[in-house]
């Protein structure tokens, strides 16, 4: 499989970070303001117990402080939740940005990037990658913002309390460099287990959308096997992760322990000696939980904020790709040059990239189309009939050579002003999953309920809206299942048809149809074809004698070009595939 030429997306960061979170900044900087007010709300209540135990000891009244510590104890939880309503929105809107952003990159990228990726790993990318970004809003940035001001402000009432045991607390953290080295770690693991996650979405999906060809071969136990294998090796990865994650835990906790035990023992023999008040050890006691808990919570959040890091460095590799129409010009010709051919190849050659020396595809094909003509494009299997249409549609460039269309080389248009003068219909036809009216209007989405059922009954079609009490609305199902192979076809010709474009590009158009059916879209064809231009893979002789001139193709060079009948006199090839009335696959 040809790999990409696009250099890989260099190390993210939390710089990264700032272009997704800036949509979002009016959010984060209110959530930012309500962390300050619940910090400074969190880092007086010590202070005020401290008030209330030394106003105790002296026989003084004590119902203003506790008035004012009740007040501040409910405005802090009024606040906390309001902050955290908006920082879950917040996280939301960072998730439904990113997969706008994503899914939108992902639609324009060149077709040979399909080619060569997992549509399971794709959608891994858009759903569970863009999932954890809401761990870095959540339990990341401001988790670590907040928890800085609490410890900042703990620390200096600390010391300010009691600069000794202070100094006993700080000896007593030496344990958290252990646990910052494993938080360091969960990024590159968190990496692998999302690329494991998305390895089994991607054989899960291939499993699903084969459903019927693999219980026809009964090979149920055998795909159920790799999917089960691709599900263990994510199960491998997770518990990497959770490893690390469970290790930062103990951690933290032994630390907050040990500087909890130093500081009471330590605290009560100093508040023996009178060096310090009951009200004193009781406040550093609680500073000293307000600076271990953000701590520890700061260490989670890392943690988090690595994993988050992880999954943005695959939709980054992602975003790198460059889009389709990255280079196209911003312009080009509307009207075809006066005389010019609907298409030219002159000279082209074709390779996949990486593989020209080895396997090109096309070698120096060069014909032209006139307009209002009907051309066929006819030879074995792998002569190159198919990569002839895809390269007029632009999903690939020439290896050499040049293509025009309307007289202007292809790669001098934009793609989306080339396209808008093809209709294209592909050899596996695809069906989108929902109605038949959302199928139609893929290419004319303003088209009315008559335009629909006419261009239905121009393929022969038209009882496919009547036999559903829903009509037009009704569903075709994943793939187009509930429709046969045949129906599939022609809804996808009727698709095409109804936008009406003047050049016509059809991919073996009757090769899933029975006799009746090929022959009413024969008709169909000959019927818009009064007015366009035609070129057409076939593989049935019904299907190109009445061409204005055929095509013959062989191991990717033009071996003849003629009618029907100078082709049947005058080339072995063509006679040996008329006389197999060129069905060959």
């Amino acid at each position: 499989m040809p790999q990409s030429a696009a250099a890989p997306p260099r190390r993210v960061g939390l710089a990264s970070l700032v272009p997704y979170l800036r949509e979002h900044r009016a959010s984060l900087v209110t959530v930012a303001l309500l962390s300050l007010l619940t910090a400074a709300g969190t880092l007086a209540q010590p202070l005020l117990i401290r008030l209330v135990l030394d106003e105790i000891g002296a026989g003084e009244p004590i119902a203003a402080l506790v008035t004012l510590l009740v007040v501040i104890l409910v405005a802090v939880a009024v606040v906390y939740g309001l902050r955290n309503f908006l920082l879950q929105r917040a996280a939301e809107g960072l998730v439904l940005s990113t997969r706008r952003k994503l899914t939108g990159h992902l639609l324009r990228l060149p077709i040979i990037e399909y080619d060569q990726r997992r549509t399971g790993d794709l959608l891994s990318r858009v759903g569970a990658d863009t999932t954890l970004l809401r761990t870095v809003v959540t339990s990341g940035l401001l988790e670590l913002a907040s928890g800085v001001v609490i410890v900042a402000g703990a620390a200096i009432a600390m010391v300010f309390l009691d600069p000794l045991m202070f100094a006993v607390t700080v000896a007593s953290m030496v344990g958290l460099i252990g646990g910052i080295m494993i938080s360091r770690r969960v990024r590159g693991v968190s990496e692998q287990a999302q690329a494991r996650i998305g390895e089994m979405t991607a054989t899960v999906e291939r499993a699903i959308s084969a459903s019927r060809t693999i219980r026809a071969a009964r090979a149920e136990p055998r795909e159920a096997a790799l999917v089960q294998a691709s599900a263990e090796a994510a199960y491998v990865a997770g518990v990497r992760m959770a490893k690390l994650q469970a290790m930062i835990g103990p951690a933290v906790t032994t630390v907050i322990q040990a500087a909890f035990l130093a500081v009471l023992g330590i605290g009560g023999a100093r508040v023996a000696t009178g060096a310090i008040s009951v009200g004193d050890l009781v406040a550093f006691v609680m500073f000293l939980f307000l600076l271990m808990m953000p701590i520890a919570q700061a260490m989670n959040a890392y943690a988090q904020l690595q994993a988050g890091l992880g999954a943005l460095q695959r939709i980054e590799e992602m975003l790198a790709l460059p889009a389709e129409d990255a280079g196209d010009p911003p312009s080009a010709l509307t009207e075809p040059a006066e005389g010019a051919p609907a298409i030219a190849f002159d000279q082209v050659s074709f390779a996949y990239p990486g593989e020209a020396e080895t396997k090109p595809v096309l070698r120096q094909v060069s014909f032209t189309v006139p307009y209002g003509s009907r051309t066929a494009l006819v030879g074995p299997s792998g002569a190159g009939k198919s990569t002839i249409l895809a390269l007029v549609e632009r999903f690939y460039d020439a290896t050499e050579g040049s293509i025009a269309v309307a007289g202007l080389d292809v790669r001098d248009q934009p793609r989306q002003q080339l396209r808008s003068q093809l209709g294209y219909v592909e050899q596996e036809a695809p069906v989108l999953a929902g109605t038949l009216r959302d199928n139609l209007l893929l290419t004319a989405p303003d088209a009315d309920e008559a335009q629909l059922r006419e261009v239905l009954a121009t393929v022969n079609l038209a009882d496919l809206a009547d036999r559903s009490p829903d009509g037009l609305d009704a569903q075709v199902g994943e793939g187009g299942v509930l429709l046969s192979g045949g129906e599939r076809q022609r809804l996808a010709i009727a698709r095409m048809l109804l936008a009406g474009p003047p050049i016509l590009l059809l991919d073996e158009p009757t090769s899933n149809l029975d006799s009746r059916n090929e022959h009413a879209l024969r008709q169909a064809i000959d019927a818009v074809a009064q007015q366009r231009t035609l070129l057409i893979v076939a593989h049935r002789l019904s299907t190109v004698v009445d061409a204005d001139q055929i095509i013959v193709l062989d191991r990717g060079e033009v071996a003849a070009v003629g009618t029907h009948e100078q082709l049947a006199d005058g080339n072995a090839l063509y006679r040996e595939l008329a006389a197999h009335q060129l069905l060959v696959n």
